[in-house]
């Protein structure tokens, strides 16, 4: 039995769903955009895609007009789209992510650290997504092709924001707020927590988990998971390790709050299968397992943002 079994033995487990949230940051491989997507149709969750709109311009076209904060145009910490044929696969994808209800936020542009960025450097940075958003099936070459509620996807259902490295500073809220961005997912936590508020924008974070034999805790993602089992180096002889490793860790994080308090689990990945693909063979099992529960709902952000808002209402607390 859990610790968290024996701690809650004898109580009745509250009423409402446990709630897991997964996300993927960068969301540009198309290989894993369909993989993703055909995850998310088979165990019936629904993910929230933290998009850097870089993957959406090619460096000799639309990389030229982008400029970051404090770096030269043309630049990019992920690269550029390798030619309009992948962008165009890319936002057909986005398409269909949006159109089976998944989320899609923004991760900004270029994966830049914005920890000493103001406001205005921010705010152009948004706006710098925005635009490549905005114009990805030109970009794509199919403009014709553009469905017709691309505009209105663009403009009212970008919800979420994620930044690079989980790096922030007090500049990021208000321009998330003055953006029209209605929740933050880039803060940690030493354990899954509710969302917190900076005046008003409800914020999540990525929660400390145990893992591996010791137990001691990491944040919740693959790419912290990659660096703790082979110090961010490759190593596809030792995968079948890593993967259960993960999925223990996965399993313990959800039971502990599936049997207790019920407090969303939130797990971060990234369109990259390392060690691999132990993380994402991991993920699939986790929540091939977990989502069919009855009183378990794997959903996006933007998803869970108004159930929240409910529970703590009729919890009589607010954000």
């Amino acid at each position: 039995m859990s610790s968290a079994a024996e701690a809650n033995e004898g109580k009745e487990p509250p009423t409402r769903k446990q709630l897991v949230i997964v996300s993927f940051d960068g969301a540009h491989d198309n290989r894993l955009w369909q993989k993703s997507l055909d995850m998310g149709k088979r165990t019936g969750a629904h993910f929230t895609y933290f998009l850097s709109c870089t993957f959406l311009m090619t460096k000799a076209e639309g990389g030229k007009s982008y400029q970051a904060a404090g770096h030269k145009a043309g630049r990019s910490n992920v690269g550029f789209a390798q030619s309009r044929e992948e962008i165009a696969q890319r936002v057909h994808h986005i398409w269909q992510a949006h159109l089976s209800g998944h989320d899609i936020g923004s991760h900004a542009c270029g994966h830049f650290d914005g920890k000493g960025w103001s406001i205005k450097e921010w705010s152009s940075e948004f706006a710098a997504f925005n635009a490549a958003l905005r114009e990805a099936w030109k970009a794509g070459g199919i403009e014709n092709e553009q469905p017709e509620g691309w505009t209105d996807f663009v403009t009212s259902d970008i919800k979420g924001f994620r930044a690079p490295y989980l790096s922030t500073n007090d500049g990021l809220v208000p321009a998330l707020e003055k953006a029209g961005f209605v929740y933050d997912a880039s803060l940690v936590t030493k354990g899954p927590a509710w969302p917190t508020s900076t005046d008003g924008l409800p914020r999540f974070g990525l929660p400390l988990i145990p893992e591996g034999p010791q137990q001691r805790r990491v944040i919740g993602m693959d790419y912290n998971l990659f660096i703790r089992h082979s110090m961010g180096v490759e190593n596809r002889k030792n995968s079948t390790a890593f993967e259960e490793r993960a999925l223990s860790a996965y399993r313990n994080a959800f039971q502990a709050e599936y049997e207790g308090a019920r407090i969303p689990l939130q797990l971060g990945f990234h369109f990259v299968e390392m060690n691999g693909g132990a993380y994402w063979r991991a993920l699939d099992r986790f929540l091939s397992e977990t989502c069919s529960k009855p009183d378990v709902a794997c959903i996006s952000y933007a998803q869970a943002l108004p159930m929240i808002e409910a529970q703590k209402k009729a919890d009589g607390s607010a954000f």
